[in-house]
């Protein structure tokens, strides 16, 4: 597919039944996805769980975005689809008493559900950020902080392995040590007993 054409187009053709139109949309957004749901911290949990219900978001904002007359653009309105139905997973996985999902912890709080990036809501976001960073950096050792850092912008495991030049053990680890010194500085250690 030819990576100029709009993606309100590709969601045309998607919704005409071409396949490639539709394997399309969902490759130029499963980044988006990955991301969302990497921003959330499951006790116990998989990430691929929350990856795979933004895909579902992904899938029915395709299914459900209107071309004409629409105020949003299909990037926005995909980021509200994947975000909701990945914030609802977990709502409704915890009035199941599921023990993983129980206690989530968004990592960045920054306008979850922000639609219009405007230059101070973008200076804002990247201040929060900047000072979450500031202040984990201080309690995680410089590996943890690297890794968990990397994992919490996109980046899977494997390319945290490359970039790092360490075994996949030695990242999840770390990963898993930064995820319980998170919950201790965000005052969650104590949900979901």
């Amino acid at each position: 597919m030819n990576v100029d054409i709009k993606d309100e187009i590709l969601v045309e053709k998607a919704r005409n039944g071409d396949n490639r139109a539709m394997d399309e949309l969902l490759l130029r957004y499963v980044g988006v996805v990955r991301s969302k749901a990497r921003r959330f911290f499951l006790v116990g949990g998989e990430t691929e769980d929350l990856i795979q219900e933004g895909m579902i978001g992904l899938y029915h904002a395709i299914n459900d975005y209107k071309t004409e007359g629409e105020n949003l653009s299909f990037k926005n309105f995909a980021y509200l689809c994947v975000t909701r139905r990945i914030i609802d997973a977990v709502k409704s996985s915890a009035r199941k008493k599921n023990t993983p999902l129980n206690s989530y912890v968004s990592l960045l709080d920054a306008d979850e559900m922000a639609v219009s990036q405007g230059p101070e809501d973008e200076l804002i976001r990247n201040e929060d950020k900047r000072e979450f960073y500031q202040k984990i950096s201080k309690q995680l050792s410089d590996f943890e902080f690297r890794v968990t850092v990397m994992y919490i912008e996109g980046m899977s495991c494997l390319e945290i392995c490359e970039s790092t030049g360490k075994s996949e053990k030695s990242v999840d680890n770390a990963i898993q040590r930064g995820k319980k010194k998170l919950q201790n500085i965000l005052g969650l250690n104590n949900q979901g007993k």
